[in-house]
């Protein structure tokens, strides 16, 4: 059984319907990439696995139980977190608070000292930077905060939407040591990226969204041989 299992998933924005049928599945510590032009349906579908978005249909079923339709703060309690695009965080407020924002769910409020102890230590870089406001930091800064206040909350899955948007090279490239990581580190990544070689390169599996569908799925080296990827999204003839 699949540890995340998305399937027959559709949503909508008013009239506009923005997945028609989605589908995709997450075993237990691996990374799954999600691939797909821009407008494909990818953030929906991350944000309708948190219940930022509802779903008009299908099924999302985390550690076998159904989760669709749960309001976010509860998919939260249940080991799911998301790094979203733009990151999010609270400008005016400190490094530090940003981080603990992530540990306000139930599960593990009580050991929010100890979690943000764990991931000053998986981010050092952090530590002389807390009582800085976040939005005086640099994007690749912003970044790393933004990953740390999701992992303060112990994610069994973490979705993470475009974590490279708009960073250098050089720091794209530490982000995603970053993620590789923390999947070493067991927490199970679905990983929707701009940055397809990368993304590829980084990920076990891989899914290819188109219009709001699931039009490929395979091993992440079969996605990247083929023959329409390699045209649409890598550039190659």
């Amino acid at each position: 059984m699949s540890l995340l299992r998305v399937a027959g998933l559709e949503a909508a924005y008013g009239d506009f319907r923005a997945l028609h049928g989605v589908s995709f599945a997450v075993e237990a510590g691996e990374i799954v990439s999600v691939i797909g032009a821009n407008g494909a349906g990818k953030t929906t579908a991350l944000k309708s696995v948190m219940g930022i978005v509802r779903p008009a249909a299908g099924e999302i079923v985390f550690d076998g139980e159904r989760i669709d339709g749960r309001p976010p703060r509860e998919i939260v309690e249940r080991g799911l977190a998301l790094v979203p695009e733009g990151r999010n965080l609270f400008r005016e407020m400190t490094v530090e608070d940003n981080l603990l924002v992530g540990a306000h769910v139930r599960r593990v409020r009580r050991s929010a000292a100890t979690l943000l102890g764990a991931v000053y230590a998986r981010f050092p870089m952090l530590q002389p930077l807390r009582t800085r406001a976040a939005g005086t930091l640099s994007g690749g800064q912003q970044q790393v905060v933004a990953i740390g206040r999701a992992l303060m909350s112990e994610p069994r899955v973490l979705l993470m939407d475009e974590p490279s948007l708009g960073l250098a090279p050089k720091t794209t490239l530490e982000i995603f040591a970053v993620v590789r990581e923390i999947n070493r580190a067991g927490v199970a990544v679905v990983l929707v990226e701009q940055n397809v070689v990368q993304a590829l390169e980084l990920a076990s599996r891989a899914y290819v969204l188109s219009e709001g569908r699931t039009v490929m799925e395979g091993t992440a080296a079969t996605i990247r041989d083929n023959a329409d990827v390699k045209r649409h999204f890598l550039g190659e003839m």
